[in-house]
């Protein structure tokens, strides 16, 4: 039976999801300056350049995740362009869907809940005039079609964009046992020595001393046995996992799908964009 297990985890930085507070957020990212930039840019090859020098991501055409990166932020300022909106309104969408996806990939584990719950605060935040807290930046028409647009671009590919920019969490055990030597290498960690195993005799020195083939080691049946555990349960935890990740799916599903039935409106009455 094992003595002691000691459970690591590659990812040392695995915070529990967030609760982030929604404030205006206009010329955040982009200031005038940049809006002046991409409004000078009319082709798509121009559009990239300027976000990718406002964004230090120049290395998107060799780096996956700077170009799907820079695919996010190209297609909101398209989005923007498309449905006409001022200057104020580009900037402080674009600014409303990149602190969304960094809400997102600020940890690896569940927390479409939290950002979903984020991205319509921030959204109100620029509905409803009550300043300093929040201005009535966009219209309700205007707020539907965002919500729309960010839900069937963004939170329908929430999965994808948590796999590729968060860290790939590893779980790794080390097990000891009452009665067994440790290992070469565990022995030479904790004493800051090398321990070289000895070069084992050619088949021609064997043959001419007469010694026979060294005994298998008394681990070997152990090892053995634990493997053949260790396969086996990890079997059924990775079909207990993809039952589990098809239910979580599912549900994902379904709540999106309720999110779309309701029309979004701003919570406490405030009025709507003045005319």
């Amino acid at each position: 039976m094992p003595e002691k297990r000691l459970w690591r985890s590659s990812c040392a930085m695995q915070r529990k999801p967030q609760s982030h507070e929604a404030r205006i957020c206009m010329w955040k990212y982009l200031d005038v300056h940049a809006m002046d930039l991409i409004d000078k840019a009319q082709t798509t090859d121009q559009l990239k350049r300027v976000l990718a020098e406002l964004f230090q991501l120049q290395g998107w055409e060799s780096d996956p995740r700077a170009a799907i990166l820079l695919e996010l932020y190209f297609y909101t300022v398209q989005f923007s362009r498309e449905q006409n909106f001022s200057r104020e309104q580009s900037s402080a969408f674009f600014a409303i869907v990149k602190d969304t996806h960094e809400a997102c990939v600020e940890t690896p584990l569940p927390n479409v809940e939290e950002c979903y719950h984020y991205f319509t605060e921030l959204l109100f935040c620029h509905a409803i005039r009550r300043p300093p807290f929040s201005i009535d930046l966009f219209s309700q028409e205007q707020l539907a079609l965002m919500s729309d647009y960010v839900v069937n671009t963004y939170f329908r590919h929430f999965k994808l964009y948590k796999y590729v920019f968060t860290p790939q969490v590893r779980l790794d055990i080390s097990l000891s046992y009452t009665g067994m030597p440790e290992p070469a290498t565990e022995l030479a960690g904790e004493t800051g020595e090398s321990l070289k195993e000895p070069v084992p005799p050619a088949p021609e020195e064997e043959a001419e001393s007469g010694t026979s083939a060294p005994a298998e080691s008394p681990r070997a049946p152990l090892q053995e046995y634990i493997s053949t555990q260790l396969c086996q349960e990890l079997a059924q935890l990775r079909l207990a996992v993809e039952e589990r990740l098809r239910a979580s799916e599912e549900q994902f599903n379904a709540k999106l799908a309720l999110l779309e039935k309701v029309p979004t409106s701003p919570k406490g009455g405030g009025r709507g964009r003045r005319k």
